[in-house]
């Protein structure tokens, strides 16, 4: 059994002066605490909502309106009081407690089970970003006085996982004036390990945090369609998904004719609204004559970028009687892959037959179909 405790204290001074506690600004529309309780929910967790000391009548309020059953307990002066009282709340000794901000609304399901997996194997986890950036030691005065070693640092979020019975004992040894959970364990000396955090589950603490929030809720996601088709002829290359195939026929075109290619080309395009592939590389332009494929989707992979998308996945399917294209699967997705500058793991490629039916059942010509899924970029 996990249990999330939702810390849901703090006064929130650097978002400036609030009408109600921080974790009840809306986020997307709905309440940072409540955005909280549904991801844990939904992952499988008994919630227990940890507010501040007189006001779990508004947060009991947001709970209902979406239909959400949490147990409320009221929070302490400091984050370790009131994660202790929602700790008193945990019934199982050996259940695995998830230790959440509610300002950080934006926890998804992958990083909960992340967590959780990273605590049954280390008993406890916390997950922590890399520190890219340099870091600078300075004085009061802002002048700078050392540079800090980034090698080994890194930047903590929550939530942060242990077991009930570490938590308990780490807090019978003291914990007030540790900031978070980690902390309290280290300071026990209880082992930490970290686990990959997540670059959108940022905090709420200023007002462009929130801003940068709704932001991440409103991205778009586009899918795409393509579908191409060649004929088979003699005295040609077959290349499919930009891998040659040995066979006595290739495909007829202007370029070299990769019908999976260009119905992926299609399909990236499609998703972004940016036309087609013939409008893009026509094929009277004689500079596209016998060209790679692999290279106009390159070029249609970075218009697609520089009109502010991501590439999420592909899906091709190639519609071939004949030669058998299995063997070479493998190597087609590895190309894509390296093509589009995404994980081999975003890239599917299928094959399949029409039962001697078509003019690809009649080994006449080689059709592809294509899906693409694109995501507008944050900045």
């Amino acid at each position: 059994m996990e249990y999330a405790i939702i810390v849901c204290g703090g006064s929130g001074t650097r978002m400036g002066s609030l009408p109600v506690s921080k974790t009840l600004l809306p986020v997307g529309g709905v309440p940072s605490a409540v955005r909280c309780a549904l991801a844990f929910r939904n992952a499988g967790c008994r919630l227990i909502l940890v507010t501040p000391p007189g006001g779990e009548k508004p947060f009991e309020e947001a709970l209902k309106n979406y239909g959400i059953e949490a147990l409320l307990v009221p929070g302490g002066g400091e984050r370790s009081e009131s994660v202790k009282n929602g700790l008193a709340r945990v019934e199982e000794d050996d259940a695995l407690v998830l230790v959440h901000d509610g300002a950080r609304p934006l926890v998804s399901s992958e990083l909960i089970r992340r967590c959780v997996s990273c605590a049954r194997e280390h008993h406890g986890a916390v997950p922590a970003l890399k520190v890219a950036d340099t870091l600078k030691k300075a004085g009061p005065d802002g002048r700078v006085t050392a540079t800090v070693d980034r090698a080994d640092m890194y930047r903590v979020q929550t939530p942060q996982c242990f077991y009930a019975r570490d938590l308990r004992k780490a807090y019978a040894l003291g914990g007030k004036g540790c900031t978070d959970e980690a902390s309290l364990m280290e300071n026990a000396g209880f082992p930490v390990t970290l686990c990959p955090g997540d670059t959108a589950n940022i905090k709420l603490t200023t007002p462009e945090d929130l801003a940068m929030a709704d932001r991440l809720l409103r991205r778009v996601t586009r899918t795409g369609f393509g579908l191409d088709a060649h004929r088979l002829t003699e005295g040609r290359r077959l290349v499919l998904c930009g891998v040659e195939i040995p066979y006595e026929k290739g495909l007829l075109g202007h370029s070299d004719a990769d019908a999976a290619l260009h119905a992926l080309t299609d399909a990236l395009l499609g998703a972004a609204a940016l036309g087609d592939i013939g409008q893009m590389f026509p094929d009277t332009d004689e500079k596209y004559a016998g060209i790679s494929s692999l290279l106009l989707l390159k070029q249609a992979a970075e218009r697609v970028r520089a009109a502010g998308f991501e590439i999420v996945n592909c899906d091709v399917t190639i519609v071939c009687q004949r030669p058998k294209l299995a063997p070479f699967i493998p190597e087609m997705r590895i190309r894509v892959a390296g093509c589009l500058g995404i994980e081999v793991s975003r890239v599917s490629v299928k094959a399949t037959t029409t039962e001697l039916m078509g003019y690809e059942g009649r080994g006449e010509g080689i059709s592809a179909h294509a899906a693409a899924t694109l995501e507008e970029c944050l900045i």
